[in-house]
């Protein structure tokens, strides 16, 4: 039997069986409630209000009694026994999400024709590569056949396009050549071709009549673990026209990839995380679409970057093994695939890209990282540091290439911290304690605040060490002198917001719990750069660029950062925030052959370093669990300014 379950405010409805979780309606619905623990019943951020209707809902220690007395449930833990309508409070909301892009890369890759230079990528080719787009539309005008020049239509098509473009190979599907004797004498036997570019050829995906050269576009997407962002390039013209943005739905299984793994492999769910990722996707292109008016068929490539597991959701590919010794993937290069393979709706015959990764843990992602920020082309060394739901890391200049991935957890994305939350609307960004009882905050959209982001996570463990309120340990102080501390029954809490100040029913808080979340996370960052660091027989002062890239790294006070340990202290200008390197190496490659074998290129270059079987790691990760860390030596700015604070 099925019933009507509401959601509001958007009253969003839907019909759905009897006994499936008030969570699994709202996902079916696009109604989007917080949930970092995948349904499992744990973190508690799920909770809406039974406005009316029949609900079976498990007892649950995450509510209080009078969130009980006023109908609260946890949605993932209620299920649907009739018609009903609910209520998603403020708390449980996801807000809308800031879209993290980057800016151009800095070198010229946009000016199209040959590349004079031998390239890493080039030696292993036969034919020269060319610095222009992975899929470009050629107009041509064949010459009519005579008696003297009898070739068939393909030959004939053939022979020009070798003739044009210099390409020694190409090759064409049956579907297009069926259609090719219409086409060709639909405009005088003048036409456009697409031509996409494989591995060693060249593959005409699609004939046109007359000259449609000008309407040439390809996406870059990056599939984040916590959103999915999509940017409409034109390739005829290399502009960005559009970037659009939403929560990867996924979350809805899992905040982490783990989590997702188990979801597809212990509860057969491997279509589901499929499904609502290649919906989110298509809605993307469709919110695209609609906003600029243009025909999505017309969108004649997509290169996907994102890590390994999400990789292999995508292409629907069996993570189970990512997650077990010796985590092996099924693929970190991926086979050609086109549009209709996988039910994205752009042109059916596009060819979908995407960027190779290392590992299980290292994916495409990184890869389009090292190569946005030109590490592999540099004499220099440079470490990229990922900073998002999971942290990733990668060292080294144009010789060697090392990287590992740091298994932060996505505690700097709000999972473990009781009023944590991702970067939306009412998240508090900056903070800064300015008296005994007295704090200055900002949130996103200048409006009251419903929790923290990671990045006002960070500022406040900066200023409670810096003001003494909490110890090296990161302890909050009984003793300390600051009129918003409290005892709970679970312990010491630090007030943030009062209760008449925040736009939900409660007080903000920080407790030793949430900060010793925050200190396991920062810790597991800092150790996986120190083990790279150690392992290629340097220090942190031999790097000479750090990039900051990913999740909230855009949002980042570097400063605060070092004081608590997070990233290394090293002088100021040696730190550059590259926004999301993943979107921006998606679509660099997109507009460049060469960056595309270029990527190739890194990803086969590049040594993964597993930590959990690293000697050392345990007792770099020990270390890190202080603030900024048990050997102040390797923070000499914070240790003196602590001193000044005495």
């Amino acid at each position: 039997m099925e019933y009507t379950v509401t959601f509001s405010p958007g009253d969003k409805r839907i019909a759905i069986k009897e006994g499936a979780t008030l969570l699994e309606a709202a996902q079916k619905a696009g109604a989007h409630i917080n949930n970092t623990c995948g349904g499992a019943g744990t973190c508690g951020k799920c909770k809406v209000i039974v406005k009316k209707g029949r609900v079976r809902a498990m007892p649950s220690f995450l509510l209080t009694n009078e969130e009980i007395k006023k109908d609260y449930v946890l949605a993932c833990q209620a299920r649907v026994l009739g018609d009903v309508e609910l209520e998603i409070p403020k708390e449980s909301m996801l807000g809308d999400i800031q879209i993290l892009t980057a800016t151009m890369p800095k070198r010229d890759i946009f000016k199209y024709g040959k590349i004079e230079q031998e390239t890493v990528a080039a030696k292993h080719l036969k034919e020269p590569l060319l610095r222009e787009p992975l899929v470009k539309k050629v107009y041509l005008k064949l010459p009519y056949p005579t008696p003297q020049d009898n070739l068939s239509d393909l030959e004939r098509l053939l022979r020009e396009i070798k003739s044009k473009q210099n390409i020694a190979h190409l090759e064409i599907r049956l579907s297009v050549t069926r259609t090719l004797a219409s086409i060709i004498r639909e405009k005088n036997w003048e036409i456009t071709v697409t031509l996409a570019k494989r591995d060693n050829f060249y593959e005409i995906i699609q004939i046109e009549p007359g000259d449609t050269s000008n309407h040439n576009y390809a996406l870059a997407i990056d599939v984040g673990t916590t959103t999915v962002v999509a940017q409409l390039i034109d390739l005829s013209r290399s502009e960005i026209i559009d970037t659009v943005g939403d929560y990867n739905r996924q979350t809805a299984f899992g905040e982490d990839v783990i989590s997702r793994i188990i979801y597809a492999c212990e509860q057969n769910g491997l279509e589901d995380l499929c499904r609502v990722v290649v919906k989110n996707i298509n809605d993307l292109i469709k919110e695209i679409s609609e906003r600029i008016d243009f025909d999505q068929s017309d969108i004649t490539s997509l290169l996907f970057s994102g890590n390994t597991t999400m990789a292999h959701l995508l292409f629907k590919l069996e993570p189970c093994h990512i997650r077990r010794d010796p985590y092996i993937p099924v693929a970190t290069f991926y086979p050609n695939v086109t549009a209709k393979e996988i039910d994205i709706e752009i042109n059916p015959e596009a060819p979908i890209y995407c960027m190779p990764g290392v590992s299980s843990y290292v994916g495409g992602d990184i890869t389009a990282g090292v190569l946005s920020c030109g590490m592999n082309e540099k004499e220099e060394i440079s470490m990229l540091i990922d900073i998002g739901t999971n942290g990733e890391i990668a060292l080294g200049n144009k010789e060697w290439l090392v990287c590992c991935s740091a298994s932060a957890g996505p505690a700097f994305e709000g999972c473990g911290i009781k009023f944590g939350m991702r970067a939306t609307k009412g998240a508090i960004q900056r903070i800064k304690i300015t008296s005994e009882y007295g704090i200055e905050y900002s949130a996103i959209g200048d409006l009251k605040p419903s929790g923290i982001c990671g990045s006002g996570l960070i500022d406040c463990l900066a200023e409670m060490l810096k003001n003494r309120v909490i110890n090296r340990s990161g302890k909050i102080q009984e003793n300390a002198r600051n009129l918003r501390l409290r005892k709970t029954n679970e312990g010491m809490e630090f007030i943030l917001v009062y209760k008449n100040e925040t736009g939900i029913d409660s007080d903000i808080t920080i407790s030793d719990s949430d900060i010793a979340n925050l200190i396991r996370s920062k810790a597991a960052v800092y150790a996986g750069a120190s083990i790279l660091i150690r392992h290629m027989g340097l220090t942190f002062d031999n790097i000479d660029k750090l990039y900051v890239a990913g999740g909230f790294g855009n949002f980042l006070d570097v400063k605060k950062s070092i004081f608590i340990g997070l990233l290394p202290d090293l002088p100021i200008d040696k730190f550059e925030f590259v926004g999301n390197s993943s979107l921006s190496g998606a679509r660099q490659s997109l507009l460049s052959i060469e960056d595309f074998f270029n990527a190739k290129a890194i990803a086969q270059k590049m040594t993964y370093i597993e930590l959990s079987i690293e000697p050392s790691f345990m007792d770099e990760y020990a270390g890190a669990l202080f603030l900024p860390h048990t050997h102040a030596e390797l923070f000499p700015s914070v240790i003196n300014s602590l001193a000044k604070n005495v």
